[in-house]
């Protein structure tokens, strides 16, 4: 296996992983789990974005055809979700950890729905997902699967794709504001201290 192939594939496992740990984390409906879900999220992202500008750096750095270059010009769809993931989604998680930290003091305790809105937030799942998505077609290019090569094929590709991503940002809006609006009407039982990390 080409190294660059491996590279892309390993990019890909993780960032494809933290957008599945994000599309679970509004059901969990425990403190102490939602907690935990998020630490490894956290952790996953930060890997995903450090492998990413890795790459890119190592592409920048090569001339030619050398497999960094090879590898770097593979994450080129995904460098703009990675950079928004860096920017939104990095300080939320953040927040959303502290405010799981807040709740989870007892094994049981449920997780209001305030907590479980903020972990539905748009800008948490989706742009893991969108980075994830990205990584798929260079990953598919290293191992001979060229999704753009026919002229043919790309117009449908990119139709799907953008249908695709518009798909997930209602889905994403949509639960987010049911839980929302289920927050607005559970009784206010947390304190000013374990509700100020959160930006539902």
């Amino acid at each position: 296996m080409d190294s660059h192939l491996t590279v892309l594939l390993a990019v890909a496992a993780v960032w494809l992983t933290a957008g599945l740990l994000a599309e679970g984390m509004p059901r969990l409906d425990r403190a102490r789990v939602l907690r935990r879900r998020v630490h490894w999220l956290f952790v996953l992202t930060l890997t995903g974005l450090g492998l990413t500008a890795g790459v890119l750096m190592a592409g920048l750095q090569s001339a030619g055809s050398a497999p960094a270059d090879r590898a770097a010009a593979g994450l080129a769809l995904a460098m703009a979700p990675a950079a928004v993931v860096a920017v939104c989604t990095v300080r939320r998680l953040r927040r959303l950890q502290a405010g799981a930290a807040a709740f989870a003091t007892a094994p049981r305790t449920p997780a209001p729905h305030g907590l479980r809105a903020a972990a539905a937030h748009p800008l948490i799942g989706l742009p893991l997902q969108i980075t994830g998505l990205a990584t798929v077609p260079g990953a598919l290019s290293a191992t001979g699967i060229d999704l753009f090569d026919g002229g043919g094929v790309t117009g449908p590709a990119i139709t799907v794709g953008v249908l695709g991503i518009i798909a997930i940002a209602i889905r994403h809006a949509l639960r987010h504001n049911r839980l929302a609006e289920r927050a607005l009407a559970e009784p206010a039982t947390s304190s000013p201290r374990s509700a100020s990390p959160l930006h539902v």
